[in-house]
């Protein structure tokens, strides 16, 4: 990994290109045309525009659209149906791609990939910021969540709806809370007033709240790499970000295809290690070296806690296996601030590096970025760490740029 320090700023440098595309001279003729503005009096017409906000290029879409992954039948009495574990992919393709990976980017636990694409206070999101660099984007939907519909005839009934006590506790106001982890007190980055019940933008995050899939944690990772692996064929070479309980979906694609995950960005992945997720970081069979058979052949032992109000961890008891399908992806970790995933990341980051794994633990506060939570891709400063990934990207994936 490169040992540079990342700052907020490190924007690459194409963030400041200003040529002007085919598109855009052809949308700003017409424009002045159809107002009755000689070409020749250009300069004029331009002076007289408003100002573009310096934070938001204009976007130039060669391409928009969507697939589905992961499309079977089942047979019900009533007729033949899709089976309900398909996931919706929405992607789109700049005029110009300036870098050769796609970049597959997949939501948390209750969201969808409308996490990815927008604000609750109407700004641009992560999505679109790769967009803006000249990244081809696919966003998923993962089975039952979003636009991926969810069969209660074939899968059971919803699961319980998300409350917004749950959404103030753990995303828009964890500073708030009596039951607040070791950093919350920090966070200040919620883009809303208050972050809780009567704040509009908690009414547009918990909006998009909700989806369930299979209460089989094992059966739900050995799905998502079924269906990552059907995308990845598909598309080839590419990058992965997730994001918390899709986080796993990181570990999953590049144990599916580590020929073709070319970078991973893992933003508050869920662990710690171990537990439900009984491979180490995941629930589904992993490719270790030596090989494990059964999650029972992991050995472990407990690592205590390295600050008061973190906790204990588990890694592998020495000599530890291997990860071998990840070991050669540069991996990015980050966790923000005030995030309830503080007290666990760094165990996550261990188990990974003891396995063989070349991690980059990115500490947001260590980096002058400050006040974040777990939503940091939905908060005021999103934009700050988005330049950090993109930095990452160029520096430590070979051949990005």
């Amino acid at each position: 990994m490169n040992d540079t320090p990342l700052t907020p700023m490190d924007l690459p440098a194409t963030a400041t290109d200003t040529s002007l595309t085919r598109r855009d001279f052809i949308a700003q003729t017409s424009a002045l045309a159809a107002a009755g503005v000689a070409l020749g009096s250009l300069g004029d017409a331009e002076a007289a525009q408003p100002a573009k906000a310096a934070a938001d290029p204009e976007l130039d879409i060669a391409e928009w659209s969507f697939f589905w992954l992961g499309v079977k039948r089942a047979e019900l009495a009533r007729g033949t149906v899709i089976n309900g574990a398909q996931a919706y992919v929405e992607y789109q393709i700049p005029a110009r791609v300036r870098h050769p990976y796609p970049i597959v980017i997949i939501h948390g636990g209750g969201g969808q990939g409308l996490d990815w694409m927008g604000t609750p206070d109407g700004r641009r999101g992560w999505s679109t910021h790769f967009l803006e660099q000249g990244y081809k984007v696919y966003v998923v939907d993962r089975p039952g969540h979003g636009r991926s519909p969810y069969h209660t005839e074939l899968h059971g009934p919803y699961r319980p709806a998300a409350t917004y006590e749950n959404m103030e506790r753990q995303f828009s106001a964890p500073e708030k809370s009596p039951n607040k982890t070791v950093t919350a007190h920090l966070h200040t980055q919620w883009p809303g007033t208050t972050g809780q019940i009567g704040d509009p933008t908690v009414d547009q995050a918990a909006a998009g709240q909700g989806g369930a899939f299979l209460t089989d944690l094992p059966a739900t990772h050995e799905l998502w790499a079924e269906l990552l692996g059907e995308l990845l064929d598909r598309i080839g070479p590419s990058l992965v970000m997730a994001h918390s309980m899709g986080g796993p979906s990181c570990w999953i694609a590049g144990n599916a295809r580590p020929n073709l995950v070319k970078g991973i960005l893992a933003i508050e992945p869920n662990g710690p290690p171990m537990g439900p997720l009984q491979w180490g970081v995941t629930a589904s069979p992993m490719v270790y070296d030596p090989p494990a058979a059964s999650p029972a052949e992991l050995k472990t032992v407990t690592v205590p806690a390295p600050k008061p109000g973190y906790q204990a961890c588990q890694i592998q008891a020495e000599p530890a296996r291997k990860l071998k399908n990840l070991a050669g992806i540069p991996i990015m970790l980050v966790t923000a601030e005030a995030s309830y995933h503080v007290p666990y990341d760094w165990g996550t980051v261990a188990f990974l590096k003891q396995a063989g794994c070349n991690v980059d633990h990115v500490e947001l506060a260590a980096i002058g970025i400050h006040g974040n939570g777990h939503f940091m891709m939905m908060e005021k400063n999103n934009r700050d760490i988005s330049r950090v990934l993109l930095n990452w990207l160029d520096k430590n994936v070979p051949g990005n740029v």
